[in-house]
């Protein structure tokens, strides 16, 4: 039974409502006492600061200031060589991209609370082939409300015109265009802190509205099966067992709602889900800090036509700090994503990941990314293997402007008699950004 958008509103909102009435019980003319301030500190993970999260004084944009808040404007512009821009197995076209990104984030400089918003687009300029251009945007806002030092509730919302890229497992193949959809979110969520315990709660709905699309014969791609509402609602509870150290239990319920039906023989992708896990977050001094977390995922579809995906879940990221000047990251995750592929509800999405930063002077960063990851497709015979990796560096020349250098390869292999194509796609790009 699918949970309309106002009712997990409405229950997110009770549960807020009933965490800050019990941490404002507990308050005394707004303050903590010294032992709730220290079971806050019981799951602070900041001993360790990533090279890219670390201060560069110097190099840093100040910003322009509006009264109380702070304006960050800032002017990306990316080259870019393609080698397999239509992501095709064979004859493969290659292209030159240029990309303008202009952005701006405002930001409160409050004591307490905070207030910010952004707008960003990015206009993408083919050379050769200029149908594959397109202009994209976003924009959005969020705000935290600070109830208590131990007790916050915040929420937000976003609105973005979207370009699927051509390498999306989930995009029709042999479209005269790439697919555009718009896409609108929001969120509510609430934390409180009390002695050795932590309990959030967040509510998130996400809404899909993709445009149709001509095939080079002109035949038109129907994309109104891919519009759909996503709500969920998730609740966890940490609790610390040491200042570095604390286990939790986190539970998940979704709902996916769709417009219209696949085919007419295909009924509509609605179904319900959930997702449970167990895990620990944890810090060894300066040295690493990460969460893992295990546990069962599923998801049923409301018509028979779409059998039941369920299975092992997990959520992880790892951060090392062999020294203060490198960063290395791991990720891993298991999950059950929509299908855009007719005949299939959904499909269990797994991957792993790596990075390394490296901070070769306070101006010169370098990074190297590898990741893969393996979609198992339900209802029909398909599995793609997916793997990238990358290598790139960025110069900062000052707070003002920066210069970056980036490669990257990307390959699909799919298997099935429903498979996609089995590509490969290289990219070279130079992007240089400046900021105020």
């Amino acid at each position: 039974m699918s949970i309309p958008t106002y009712r997990l509103a409405l229950l997110m909102a009770v549960g807020v409502s009933a965490l800050a009435a019990n941490a404002q019980a507990q308050s005394t003319s707004g303050s903590l006492s010294a032992a709730q301030s220290q079971a806050t500190d019981m799951f602070a993970r900041d001993r360790g600061v990533p090279v890219r999260e670390r201060p560069r004084p110097g190099y840093e944009a100040l910003g322009l200031r509006l009264g109380t808040f702070t304006a960050f404007p800032s002017l990306q512009v990316d080259a870019e060589h393609n080698d397999n821009i239509f992501a095709v197995a064979t004859g493969a076209d290659s292209d030159w991209i240029v990309r303008v990104k202009p952005e701006v984030q405002l930001e409160s400089g409050w004591s307490r609370h905070a207030l910010g918003g952004y707008a960003r687009a990015n206009i993408s300029r083919f050379q050769d082939f200029d149908a594959e251009s397109f202009e994209d945007w976003g924009a959005g806002a969020s705000g935290r409300l600070d109830i208590t030092r131990a007790s916050i509730i915040a929420a937000g919302a976003d609105y973005a015109s979207v370009t699927e890229p051509r390498t999306s497992s989930n995009a029709p193949a042999s479209t005269r265009d790439p697919i555009s959809y718009d896409m609108a979110s929001s969120f509510i969520a609430g934390t409180m802190v009390s002695g050795r315990t932590k309990l959030s709660a967040r509510a998130d709905t996400r809404a899909f509205d993709y445009e149709d699309a001509l095939t080079l014969g002109g035949i038109v791609v129907d994309q109104d099966n891919r519009d759909r509402a996503i709500n969920s609602l998730t609740g966890r509870g940490d609790f610390a067992i040491s200042p570095a150290t604390a286990i939790f239990v986190q539970a998940t319920a979704n709902t996916r709602d769709y417009d219209t039906a696949t085919s007419p023989l295909l009924p509509a992708r609605d179904s319900d889900g959930y997702e449970l896990l167990v895990g620990a977050n944890f810090e060894v001094g300066a040295l690493a800090r990460g969460e893992l977390a295990v546990g069962y995922i599923v998801q049923e579809f409301d018509a028979a036509a779409y059998q039941q995906i369920d299975g092992f879940g997990t959520r992880a990221q790892l951060e090392w700090f062999p020294t203060q000047l490198t960063t290395v990251t791991a990720t891993a995750s298991r999950t059950i994503e929509d299908s855009g592929i007719a005949g299939s509800g959904g499909y269990l999405s797994t991957s792993v990941g790596g990075r390394i930063d490296h901070e070769l002077l306070r101006n010169v960063l370098l990074t190297a990314d590898l990741s893969f990851s393996n979609d198992a497709y339900d209802g029909i015979d398909r599995d793609d293997d997916r793997l990238q990796y990358s290598v790139g560096g960025t110069y900062l020349l000052n707070r003002s402007v920066g210069v970056s250098v980036s490669a990257s390869h990307f390959e699909q292999s799919s298997d099935g008699a429903g498979g996609g194509a089995d590509f490969a796609v290289n990219r070279l790009a130079v992007t240089l950004v400046a900021q105020f």
